[in-house]
């Protein structure tokens, strides 16, 4: 392990991340990529009906900046800061992983990087020209040009961070060739973003519903105008999600099975998914009824009605990520890197000479008698710290406690040892532990001792950094 390793004790690594990324996620998809082209199409309505009715084309134009005006604040604020976050985060509780992303794909992040720096400047274009954009037709058909432009630039950006993502889930033939264009045009690629896209879509379209609601109070014809308008935008989308879900969802399964040879653990897996698409399928009912009864009675729509769908929406994608992240376990990058940040070539390495050795940041080198506590927490640190605390949120000591003891007991440290070499075959999501038979039990020890006096581990962001003795020896003898 080449880095210091930040650890959160008291509620665990990965939620960081996954509390960062489910918000920025949610953000992009409902306001970015679905709302946008709802946006730039009502202010096409407006530039066309102002041709023969200049008062509703006025309306419409009005209406769309005000949409324009809710995406601006929550994308350049929340959505940028979470964006932001999500880097800061995985750099710095997955170094490794982050490492070995940007190795393969910095052409592409490099060129995501580019549109995204475009799709910022053609927000701030957009929003900030709008009334200007007014003052003639000429002034208009640039603005929305602009509008066009952005919803483009805000698809592309997910386009990308897609395949990225779809790789880590697998790899597909770049085990083989370690090319970018294998890595990238991975077997979920596609699959996923025929998913993501259209729910963006009707998630945008949930939005628009309901701020039509706050911004157009009156029960009025053009009220009614709107709401037929978005409910045909979310009932053309709705069914491409229903398909391109099913369509994921048979391509995961058969993926893991192939990899997953353990008949309870894949039944466990398969339960995630079917959660998943119960979860589908009723935002599909919701988001079906719901622009059914606003394209048909309109007046009779009420603000109450209009958050179901979003809420159906945000609780399916979270669901998702949530699953998502799941079914890449024991990997962070399938077939290449496991979830604790080591490769899987330097497994038999570590295996035979053991983990500390090849650790620069650690306090011990070895296990011996006199250190052993030490050594444990080190153990820890390095192969499990990525996914478990010590006795708070996702606790190690819980998860023994509940594989080898009945309330009031203390833990059986032979239990543990025979139980941490072999943990993968029974739980398919575990990592193989990396270490030799020392450190196995020198990790028991530290256990059962946090079991016994439980304490709060400190990562390298509090606790400081210590240099493992090898490194030392070795930087002086230089």
């Amino acid at each position: 392990m080449d880095f210091p390793l930040f650890h959160l004790d008291f509620m665990g690594d990965r939620l960081l991340i996954a509390i960062i990324a489910i918000v920025h996620v949610i953000i992009n998809h409902a306001l970015a990529v679905g709302f946008i082209p709802i946006v730039t199409w009502f202010e096409f309505r407006g530039y066309n009906e102002s041709k023969t009715n200049p008062e509703e084309g006025k309306k419409w134009d009005e209406l769309a900046y005000k949409f324009m005006f809710v995406a601006f604040v929550i994308t350049t604020s929340i959505g940028a800061l979470t964006g932001v976050g999500i880097w800061f985060s995985a750099a710095l509780i997955s170094p490794n992983g982050i490492g070995s992303l940007i190795r393969v794909f910095f052409g592409a992040w490099f060129t995501e990087w580019i549109i995204f720096v475009l799709e910022v400047v053609f927000v701030m274009i957009y929003f900030l020209t709008w009334k200007k954009s007014r003052k003639s037709r000429k002034a208009k058909q640039r603005h929305i040009t602009v509008g066009v432009a952005l919803s483009i630039f805000s698809w592309l950006t997910m386009a990308i961070i897609v395949g990225i993502l779809g790789y880590m889930m697998d790899t597909g033939s770049w085990t083989g060739n370690q090319t970018l264009v294998d890595g990238f045009f991975n077997p979920i690629y596609l699959p996923q973003l025929l998913f993501r896209t259209p729910l963006a879509f009707v998630m945008g379209g949930s939005v628009a519903l309901l701020l039509t609601v706050f911004y157009l109070k009156d029960k009025t014809e053009f009220r009614g105008k709107v709401f037929k308008n978005i409910s045909i935008w979310m009932f053309l989308w709705t069914p491409h999600v229903l398909s391109a879900g099913v369509f994921y969802y048979y391509k995961i399964p058969d993926l893991m099975v192939g990899n997953i040879p353990v008949a309870v653990a894949t039944q466990q897996f398969q339960n995630w998914y079917d959660y998943l698409m119960y979860f589908l399928i009723a935002t599909i009912i919701v988001s079906m009824l719901t622009a059914i009864w606003a394209g048909l009675v309109p007046n009779r729509t009420s603000k109450v009605l209009l958050i179901i769908p979003i809420i159906a929406a945000i609780l399916t994608l979270g669901w998702f990520e949530r699953v998502r992240e799941f079914i890449r376990k024991p990997y962070v990058i399938e077939d290449y890197m496991y979830s604790n940040l080591i490769r899987v070539e330097d497994y038999p390495l570590f295996k035979e000479e053991g983990i500390l050795k090849h650790s620069t940041f650690v306090s011990t080198n070895e296990v011996t008698e006199e250190n052993k506590s030490e050594a444990g927490k080190n153990v820890f640190l390095i192969a499990c710290s990525r996914c478990h605390t010590t006795n708070n949120l996702n606790s190690i000591v819980e998860k023994f406690e509940k594989l080898f003891m009945k309330e009031g007991e203390l833990l059986d440290k032979q239990e543990i040892l025979n139980y941490v070499p072999v943990m993968h075959k029974g739980r398919y999501y575990m990592p193989p532990f990396p270490g030799n038979g020392e450190e196995v039990d020198a990790l028991a020890d530290y256990v059962i001792d946090l079991q016994n006096n439980p304490q709060f581990l400190e990562g390298a962001q509090s606790g400081g950094v210590s240099i493992s003795p090898i490194s030392t020896y070795m930087k002086n003898k230089e």
